[in-house]
């Protein structure tokens, strides 16, 4: 008997994960948290809010605003809401010890400072060996337009990497498996801040040239704090690591390269989020990992930037200005 799916989250990321998903499965459930747009996605199969054009065979979707229902008829759960929303969204759910959890959250817990797999084990008692992540590099807009893109699935456990990874391929995603579930997890929350700060820089009017030498240098600082934090061999420009930064730092559908272009136009942070539909989880990131960053004494330059930017108060245009004497 084939293993069901859930997939946790109403936003744009896991519209298009239940996408990749539909074709491998016999019925997606789908728990979304607004009722008008399970009603709306169970008249018409489109997701009102995000990734529209995307029609889904209503029989194989199970769309619930019933976290509970979603979860006791999965076996594997795949959440896909902001790190920020997830211990909150979680708060009347007390036992997932016989599920498989994956992540395709890219943040730290706030309060926590954990991890998302840190705290699937330390409040739910998840066995590591049944977690996994999702990591790309992959925008939901693209995957969508059924452009080819690329996903790696991490997990202590070969085989559910292997199950999760066959499950999400199709003929517009290509898949791989890896075992660095904490390196990846970290480089995927360090790499939101890194377009953030990609985002300033092009909001302040800087060019290709710099930019190009800012993510160079971001590569190093994420490689720096994952062999400190988590020392395995791992090669930091596999698509995982070095492919996920660039697409969220480059990208014109990266939201948080989009968060970070405002405030270096000069929108405030609570100004900006006002305007944007989606959260930018590399803002939320920069505060939840700092804790982690202090303890680790790696010298992470850009990283300190963003978080003087957005948490301090300090002039973008002042702070980026002596960030540029520190980048090589």
């Amino acid at each position: 008997m084939s293993l069901r799916y859930g997939v946790i989250g109403g936003g744009s990321w896991a519209t298009a994960i239940v996408k990749m998903l539909i074709d491998n499965v016999d019925v997606v459930n789908w728990y979304i948290r607004d009722k008008g747009s399970v009603d709306y996605m169970i008249k018409h199969g489109h997701n009102p809010k995000y990734l529209s054009s995307v029609l889904f065979d209503r029989e194989k979707i199970d769309v619930s605003t019933e976290l509970e229902y979603t979860i006791a008829n999965s076996d594997i759960l795949i959440f896909a809401i902001p790190a920020a929303f997830l211990e909150d969204a979680l708060s009347e759910i007390n036992s997932l010890s016989e599920k498989k959890i994956v992540s395709a959250i890219k943040g730290i817990i706030p309060g926590r400072d954990q991890l998302i797999a840190e705290f699937f084990v330390d409040k739910y008692n998840i066995d590591i060996n049944n977690f996994a992540v999702i990591s790309g590099p992959c925008h939901a807009e693209e995957v969508s337009l059924e452009r080819l893109s690329y996903l790696t699935i991490s997990s202590p456990d070969e085989t559910l990497a292997t199950e999760v990874a066959q499950k999400l391929s199709n003929h517009f995603l290509k898949t791989s498996i890896s075992d660095d579930i904490y390196g990846t997890e970290f480089s995927a929350v360090l790499k939101n801040i890194y377009a953030l700060a990609a985002g300033v820089c092009h909001g302040l009017g800087y060019g290709d040239n710099f930019l190009s030498v800012l993510v160079s240098n971001a590569i190093q600082e994420i490689k720096r704090f994952v062999d400190k934090v988590h020392p395995i061999n791992r090669d930091i420009k596999d698509s995982a690591y070095l492919g996920d930064l660039l697409v969220t730092a480059y990208s014109q559908f990266s939201r948080n390269r989009t968060f970070g272009n405002m405030i270096g136009k000069g929108y405030s942070v609570k100004s900006a989020q006002l305007e944007m539909n989606m959260v930018a989880e590399g803002y939320y990131a920069t505060k939840s990992i700092r804790s982690i960053v202090l303890k680790s004494k790696v010298s992470m330059p850009i990283y300190d930037a963003m978080y003087n930017i957005l948490y301090l108060g300090i002039s973008p245009k002042k702070e980026i200005s002596l960030l540029a004497d520190k980048l090589k």
